[in-house]
């Protein structure tokens, strides 16, 4: 299947060549049309195939078009049956956006946004190749991932599972990390497909959105990833134009069938299936992770005649058709490897130091060198718990992890002080002996193998306050607790009991936490409690969080920041699958510790470990600001290695950053986000990120592209000429100062004056990773492809190319642009 969906995706490669004068004068070429592919007949897959086909039963058939229970589970998401009496083998399919999640170890890697903050395709296919391996290693055979969604509103839970903003970054790294994760052999699964941009109302929202902005910003990395070859898709939840992504005729047959030429599957998201006919004929070929629609319901459906055979055939086919281009009918498959934990960690540590992203670094606070090396106060709860990876989906066991606090110990030597201060509480303190009535042991009240335990009793506060309960377990069932009548750890609807947090949700000992605030009147209240021992006996623990114990807390901060040279804050945001931030500020009370530790030493490095973009009110406050994002399990030395400058910060901001939450594309307009009576408008059309700042105007608090290096660069010497696919810039980059360092320019093309079509201000059109030694310069060329410089025309629902003079800029961000030409572009 591979390399017949190699050949197609050549023959799809768009043609023509372009023409540019720097200045002056240009010559015109011709360029071949774009034209959109006729409907075409379902191929042959192969004699195997078709035989298999002929031998099914109707029962055999549907069997291998839902999912079913495992039973020699290894914890993954998903299982389709083998069918023995023809040889045709199960399919076990993981989660894996930064590692393969199963129950067992496997190489936590940093999270997918981290991975593209290095700009480097080639890095994206060396990640893939991790989780290939390591997922055939570990049992499975296809891959629940890559995520390729654009990054549209700053609050969608899933934004640290994929890419960026725009959408030819997202498209060249979608299609590497496919590369690397199926030439390992597992199938790989780009998701979700479509216009799956947010997880609040994600099971219903109905995206409304205009052709042109679907295929010039959501589809461009979708299509990326056919022509990459990958095996499946996974259908999203939304519903698009009024219909349900996983019965999408447009969607599943139109454009991904007849106009893109995909071969592989396509499988719903879990429970995301609503119709037995509707979406078995719209190009829906596989249910996940159970039957209830094309299970029972569509043999019952063929038996009827409301659905035809050959569509269950068509499904088969195409399910079978992609095991087979993987080896897995015929035993040609190469055998399962052993996994290689160092390798996995190795590459690991190579992404965390290559996306790491330094916003702010006044008068060279980092590296940390010298006195400022050797007397460093650590602070927040992030320093000392590893923070390896965002919730739900994207959660890896991994085989290790270190804190940054031991990682920067030991990185800054004997003879050095390195202090810790807790800062922000995310786990609760004890609560005062006393303060419940007789009976019950907050600190560690356990419950015996099926019995079932209650107390009701009392709870008197000294004062009055803001609580927030903190109950940490251990059983399957959380303890029912009732203060005042009113239930504190309610179970979450939907999925929300298994889309946790990736740190909050988890005491270092391994106890489930959940959380609930309350202001708590001064005096008595009453407090009922029931936990249940289950199969295995329960542990918990009950405790809290207080005005009076943040204090405390913040004074000592407070005081390690004023004994200390330098200080290293982390900061953190937990996000998870199933639910949306609220705010781009950081959560709790850390802009209050930030703002008093500061206060008292002004050499505050804040490391932030957030699923996306920030807000910073207290950014001039701090000397330096380093975005680690999820860092995965290598992340501790990644982080102490940019700190002390062992490598040089290699990331750039994938993402704008807004000031704050009423300057960003959907801020403002309930419609664009988070929809209006289950309707969201995609109203701000092809100007997602950087392209709405600047069609608005609006400057963000750091820019597309953004990221500072240790040393410094210089662009010089730019020239634009043609190429049969596209343009060709060229320029000099020169490091200018005294320590080797990564540049990443950028390339942006401005609209074209021809085309009577909705264009950017200036779209990104390419970029080059770069690693300069001291002094040296190089001559450098980005090329811009014909996709890139094309518009799609609703009228003629294709590509159309945009000519006419162009401007062309090289810029380190989209907010510093400072190398300008012109090219003239002649069709």
């Amino acid at each position: 299947m591979s390399d017949t969906v190699s050949r197609r995706s050549a023959l799809r490669l768009l043609g023509g060549s372009i023409a540019v004068a720097a200045a002056a004068a240009s010559t015109g070429f011709t360029t071949s049309s774009h034209t959109t592919a006729l409907k075409r007949a379902e191929p042959s897959a192969g004699p195997r195939v078709e035989g298999l086909i002929a031998k099914l039963t109707l029962d055999e058939k549907i069997s291998l078009l839902h999912g079913a229970t495992d039973p020699n589970s290894l914890g993954q998401a998903g299982y389709i049956p083998a069918v023995d009496r023809l040889a045709i083998p199960p399919l076990r399919l993981a989660d894996g956006p930064a590692g393969v999640r199963i129950t067992r170890h496997a190489t936590a890697l940093p999270a997918p946004v981290l991975l593209a903050s290095a700009f480097d395709p080639e890095l994206a296919r060396r990640y893939g190749q991790v989780i290939g391996r390591e997922g055939r290693a570990l049992g499975q055979d296809v891959l629940l991932s890559p995520m390729v969604n654009v990054i549209r509103t700053p609050y969608a839970g899933r934004n640290f599972e994929t890419f960026s903003e725009d959408p030819l970054l997202s498209a060249d790294l979608v299609a590497e990390e496919i590369k690397g994760i199926q030439g390992e052999g597992l199938i790989a699964t780009v998701k979700h497909y479509a216009m799956n941009n947010q997880e609040k109302d994600r099971m219903t929202i109905d995206v409304r959105v205009d052709e042109q902005t679907m295929n010039e910003v959501e589809l461009r990395g979708f299509e990326s990833a056919v022509r990459a070859g990958t095996g499946a898709f996974m259908g999203a939840y939304n519903k698009v134009k009024g219909t349900y992504a996983c019965e999408n005729q447009e969607l599943l047959t139109d454009i991904l069938r007849d106009r893109w030429g995909f071969e592989g599957w396509v499988m719903s998201d879990w429970y995301a299936t609503h119709s037995t006919v509707d979406a078995i004929t719209a190009g829906l070929d596989m249910e996940m992770p159970d039957g209830e629609y094309l299970g029972k319901a569509l043999k019952r459906a063929v038996e009827n005649g409301s659905v035809s055979e050959e569509y269950l055939d068509r499904a088969v086919r195409r399910t079978l058709a992609t095991m087979d281009g993987f080896g897995l009918l015929d035993g040609s498959a190469p055998p399962r490897p052993d996994r290689d934990p160092a390798a996995g960690a190795a590459v690991a540590l190579d992404v965390a130091k290559a996306g790491a992203t330094l916003l702010r670094n006044e008068n060279h606070a980092l590296p940390l060198t010298g006195a400022a090396a050797r007397s460093i106060a650590v602070i927040g709860p992030t320093g000392s718990i590893p923070f390896v990876s965002g919730g739900g989906s994207a959660h890896v066991i991994p085989d290790r992890a270190d804190s940054p606090l031991d990682a920067i110990k030991s990185r800054a030597g004997r003879g050095a002080r390195v202090s810790y201060a807790l800062g922000e509480d995310i786990f609760g303190k004890a609560i005062p002996k006393g303060a419940f009535s007789p009976g019950f042991e907050s600190e560690g009240q356990r419950v015996a193998a099926g019995e079932t335990w209650t107390y009701e009793g009392t709870l008197t506060a000294q004062d009055a306050d803001e609580w927030t309960f903190v109950i940490h377990y251990s059983g399957t069932t959380r303890p029912k607790v009732l203060l005042d009548g009113e239930e504190l750890f309610p179970v979450l609807p939907d999925f929300g009991e298994f889309f946790t947090g990736g740190l909050v949700s988890a005491a270092p000992d391994g106890l489930a936490v959940r959380r609930k605030t309350v202001d708590l009147a001064k005096g008595t209240h009453k407090v009922k409690i029931t936990a249940e021992g289950g199969d295995e006996g329960q542990l918990f623990r009950l405790r809290r969080i207080t005005g009076a114990t943040r204090a405390r807390d913040v004074a000592e901060a407070v005081r390690a920041a004023r004994a200390a040279r330098s200080v290293v804050l982390f900061a953190y945001e937990d996000a998870t699958e199933g639910q949306d931030r609220t705010t781009v500020a950081l959560p709790g009370h850390q802009a209050r510790l930030i703002e008093a530790v500061t206060a008292v030493n002004p050499r505050t490095t804040v490391v932030l470990n957030t699923s996306s973009s920030t807000s910073m009110p207290w950014l001039r406050r701090t000397a330096a600001v380093l975005q680690m994002y999820y860092p995965g399990q290598e992340g501790a030395a990644a982080t102490t290695a940019v700190l002390f400058g062992d490598c040089d910060p290699g990331g750039r901001l994938t993402q704008s950053f807004p000031v704050d939450d009423d300057h960003h594309p959907v801020a403002g307009d309930p419609r664009r986000y988070p929809g209006v009576d289950g309707i969201e408008e995609y109203s701000e059309g092809i100007h997602v990120g950087h392209r709405w700042y600047d069609a608005e105007g609006v400057r963000p608090l750091f820019p597309f592209g953004h990221g500072l290096s240790y040393t410094t660069f210089s662009y010089s010497d730019p020239h634009v000429r043609g190429s049969r696919h596209g343009l060709e810039v060229t320029f000099t980059v020169r490091n200018t100062g005294r320590r080797d360092g990564v540049d990443i320019p950028q390339v942006y093309v401005g609209p074209s004056p021809e085309l009577q079509l909705d264009q950017p201000a200036k779209l990104l059109g390419g970029y080059r990773r770069l690693a300069l030694r001291a002094g040296e310069k190089r001559r450098v060329t980005v090329r811009v492809d014909e996709r890139t410089l094309s518009s799609w025309d609703p009228e003629r629902h294709d590509w159309v190319l945009g000519t006419g003079r162009r401007t062309v800029w090289v810029g380190a961000s989209a907010g510093e642009l400072r190398l300008r030409t012109v090219a003239e572009v002649h069709a």
